[in-house]
């Protein structure tokens, strides 16, 4: 996925926003919260890191190409980081990136959610 993708994809869900902060790193967000960070390694290949369910984290920690997310998971959070497509090909991290999107609009208070239209 190039950074490109990954930032119209994550533009083309709802009420979100996009920021360039902590050191580059594209990081988009819904209500305020941040669901998705795009950033890079050392090689210049786009990480992506995202908000997910407990069974999806126990089973994407395991898989090749993915790691809890540093420092989010170290803090108990349930957040993945997506390194390259060994074991997650860009429909599927589309499909985790929409779903974070998902459980960050269910953890907004009704009235954002309201004020947003979620």
């Amino acid at each position: 996925m190039t950074l490109d993708d990954y930032n119209g994809f994550c533009a083309s869900l709802p009420q979100t926003t996009h920021v360039v902060q902590w050191g580059g790193a594209h990081v988009w967000k819904v209500g305020g919260k941040v669901f998705a960070i795009g950033g890079w390694n050392d090689g210049g290949q786009l990480f992506v890191t995202f908000k997910c369910s407990e069974i999806a984290y126990d089973v994407l920690k395991e898989q090749p190409g993915c790691r809890p997310a540093p420092y989010l998971a170290s803090r108990g959070m349930k957040w993945i980081q997506r390194q390259t497509s060994q074991s997650m090909d860009d429909a599927a991290l589309k499909d985790y990136l929409g779903e974070s999107h998902r459980l960050v609009v269910l953890k907004l208070t009704k009235q954002t959610r309201k004020e947003l239209n979620l």
